[in-house]
């Protein structure tokens, strides 16, 4: 499968948002290459592992953006990210038994990312880009999600 490509229809407008899901992009790419690399097993098992915590991080800073900004759907949209999480632990699951999941969980990251961001995420940018430029979320939040994502 091809390298996933940030391009600028992606971009939610939404500086914060826009660099993590690049750096999500830059982990599915990493795992494309894990899974050519001479240490497979290895390599794919460090990319997954980083993968997954950088993106339930990313989940709850974005969840928290749109509960700050009273975004209507949050629940529905908590729901998507349950569910995401639900399939790549499943694959995770299934990698620490021993099975090569690496091109299933690659092409699945692949798809499900392109989609979410042009679909789920696009819904609530306007609610959390009004809610930035109030000023309301970024201040309070720059603590731990500074460290997080700075």
């Amino acid at each position: 499968m091809a390298k996933l490509i940030w391009t600028t229809d992606l971009n939610t407008g939404i500086d914060i948002i826009d660099k993590q899901h690049q750096r999500i992009v830059d982990y599915i790419n990493e795992l494309d290459d894990a899974r050519t690399s001479g240490h497979k097993m290895e390599d794919v098992g460090r990319v997954i592992d980083e993968m997954v915590d950088y993106t339930l991080s990313h989940f709850a800073f974005e969840e928290s953006m749109q509960e700050e900004a009273q975004y209507p759907f949050l629940k529905a949209h908590k729901k998507v990210h349950e569910m995401f999480v639900k399939k790549v632990a499943e694959l995770q699951h299934r990698f620490s038994l021993g099975e090569d999941v690496s091109a299933e969980l690659h092409k699945m990251l692949f798809t499900w990312l392109y989609n979410h961001i042009k679909r789920d995420d696009a819904d609530y940018v306007e609610s959390v880009k009004s809610n930035i430029q109030q000023g309301a979320f970024v201040e309070k939040k720059k603590g731990f999600f500074g460290r997080l994502f700075g």
